[in-house]
């Protein structure tokens, strides 16, 4: 960067220098002389505390190019090469001049001391190429001027989770350019622009005549306003995707046929962190800018999904998983499963017994299903009759609906998901499907009422789940609500029906279904660490307190057990039959 140094500066409280202010020295190589100044941006303890500006080594370069008004001058072309102005370097790459360069300072014997040091480089992302900053024409939306209001703006929003709010304005307190909204690449909107081949004014693009590519059509006007000359340039650059994707509110109106005041603003944007600087606030710039509102309420920030050993998923690093490998072997709500344990905001590896484990559950759903629809078939909706542990069960999944109706509401779907894996999975399964066998098998010896008890909780708490699990699995939920549930609920599909509300229950069963639960888990691990069968029949001792607290769920009790026979003493104790 010698051939494009401007400047030398110094911190203005360093007295090595402070007699050199004003001054000029001469680049080494290339014998011109650039004015000494002093900037307290310098670091004065790095290095020799002069800092050589060359125009663009980095932003700090710009930035005092632009305060005081310094020459630009591109040792660095746009292919890569050196320019014109670096002299017997010109053509070379960027490499091969630096060593060049290097050699011929030695050989002056200009060069005090050489060594190896580590130093933070910006690069590309993919390819690892170093960043170099070049003079060049660009197209800018004025908004440094907003940085208030766009704090302001996103305090208004709901963020969650909220520390991902630090992100947006750690972002809208570190910017010191405008945003440039051109690229130079060959794909994309083009600006609808000429410019007048004589004087370089800006000819615009009539609006009522949107969309305009000026590379194929032409102006509006057949002479320049300025020069009078006929002759135009089109604008070759092209709109840069933020600019184009933050209208993605307003461009949802015109593909929709619902009222745009119903569209707009919206509910809500879901997006991942990475993507804040640039997605969420240029949309909230842009709807500002045009509408004076947000784009929306509330915005819901994810994280990453991360490859096995927790890195960043890139196909240049060859460590992608491709999704649709996945489904095919697993399922999509296997997929899916995976993808909502992760908490909002948080990267999240990927791990494949996770995807196993989300396909067990879908088993589960199936087969559980299965069982309890076919004890559905002659089941009387109107049958109310609950015993004790139906009005347990019911109790349960009101306050399961309670929960996961406001961890949904708040968007901690990974919360939601793991309440109704965990219910499903043990209360539902491991524990009521056990406890309601005997009565909807053995209807004739239980009775009737006691049974169609069973199948009324059986109905509502089974679609209940599904319900509240089928955002998350709506493959698997929308097949069992097929296959059963439509010709019940005459809605034609799970996704449509109205979210699962609490049912009237008695709530002063649950504490007493609690302890019976406890009880059934103390005679499954007595029976297991006896190494005999679940339906080993046993002579079940309970402690007194628990015959009136236990009234209503002492025959389920028993059969869950194989309690031959129930007492009631000063305490628990379990006896197998001999």
């Amino acid at each position: 960067m010698l051939a494009a140094c401007v400047a030398v500066f110094y911190h203005p409280d360093d007295k090595r220098y402070q007699s050199l202010n004003g001054k000029k020295t001469i680049v080494p190589l290339y014998e011109f002389s650039v004015p000494i100044m002093a900037d307290k941006r310098v670091d004065p303890d790095k290095g020799s505390g002069l800092v050589m500006s060359c125009t663009f080594g980095d932003l700090t370069d710009c930035e005092w190019q632009k305060q005081y008004k310094l020459p630009i001058k591109e040792a660095i072309g746009k292919d890569g090469r050196m320019t014109k102005i670096s002299g017997k370097y010109a053509g070379m790459p960027i490499t091969k001049a630096r060593e060049a360069i290097i050699e011929d300072l030695q050989e002056a014997k200009l060069l005090v001391n050489k060594k190896a040091i580590k130093r933070a480089v910006n690069v590309h992302e993919r390819c690892g190429t170093p960043i170099e900053f070049i003079h060049s024409k660009q197209w800018f939306i004025k908004y440094l001027d907003l940085k208030k209001d766009l704090l302001k703006w996103g305090r208004e929003l709901n963020w969650h989770p909220l520390h991902m709010k630090n992100r947006y304005d750690n972002w809208i307190k570190g910017l010191q350019w405008d945003w440039c909204i051109s690229r130079q690449i060959p794909f994309g909107i083009p600006f609808p622009v000429w410019y007048c081949k004589e004087c370089d004014e800006i000819i615009l693009a009539d609006e009522k005549t949107l969309p305009v590519d000026p590379t194929t059509d032409k102006p509006s006007v057949k002479a320049c306003p300025k020069c009078k000359c006929k002759d135009f340039v089109p604008e070759s650059d092209i709109i840069n995707t933020w600019a184009t994707s933050s209208l993605t509110p307003q461009i949802v109106q015109t593909l929709s046929s619902v009222n745009p005041k119903k569209l707009f603003p919206m509910s809500l944007r879901p997006q991942a962190h990475d993507i804040i600087s640039f997605w969420l606030c240029n949309t909230v710039v842009k709807s500002q800018l045009h509408h004076k509102t947000n784009p929306w309420k509330d915005v819901a920030i994810s994280g990453w999904a991360l490859d096995p050993k927790g890195k960043k998923m890139s196909k240049s690093k060859g460590n992608i998983v491709e999704p649709q490998k996945i489904i095919e072997q697993y399922s999509a709500d296997a997929l899916r499963y995976w993808s909502a344990s992760s908490k909002l905001g948080e990267d999240m590896p990927f791990q494949e017994k996770d995807i196993i484990t989300g396909e067990k559950f879908s088993n589960k759903l199936w087969n559980a299903s299965n069982f309890a629809l076919s004890h559905l078939k002659t089941y009387n909706q109107k049958e109310k009759l609950l015993c004790g542990f139906d009005h347990w069960l019911l109790s349960k999944i009101n306050t399961l609906i309670t929960n996961a109706t406001e961890q949904f509401t708040q968007y901690e779907y990974a919360q939601a998901r793991l309440g109704v894996d965990m219910f499903f999975r043990q209360t539902f399964c491991d524990d009521y499907l056990e406890i309601v066998k005997d009565r909807v098998y053995n209807s004739d010896r239980r009775g009737v009422a006691e049974a169609n008890s069973g199948r009324y909780t059986l109905y509502h708490s089974l679609l209940s789940c599904l319900k509240m699990i089928a955002p998350i699995m709506p493959h698997v939920t929308e097949e069992i609500y097929q296959a059963y549930y439509k010709k019940h609920e005459k809605n034609k599909s799970i996704h449509i029906t109205d979210w699962p509300k609490e049912l009237t229950v008695d709530k002063t069963y649950e504490k007493k279904g609690d302890r019976a639960i406890e009880i059934i888990h103390k005679v499954r691990k007595f029976k297991t660490d006896k190494q005999v069968s679940m339906k080993a029949p046993v002579i079940l001792t309970l402690d007194q307190k628990d015959k009136t607290l236990l009234k209503d769920f002492i025959e389920d009790l028993k059969a869950v057990t194989s309690a031959q026979e129930v007492k009631f003493d000063n305490t628990l104790q379990i006896d197998l039959v001999d």
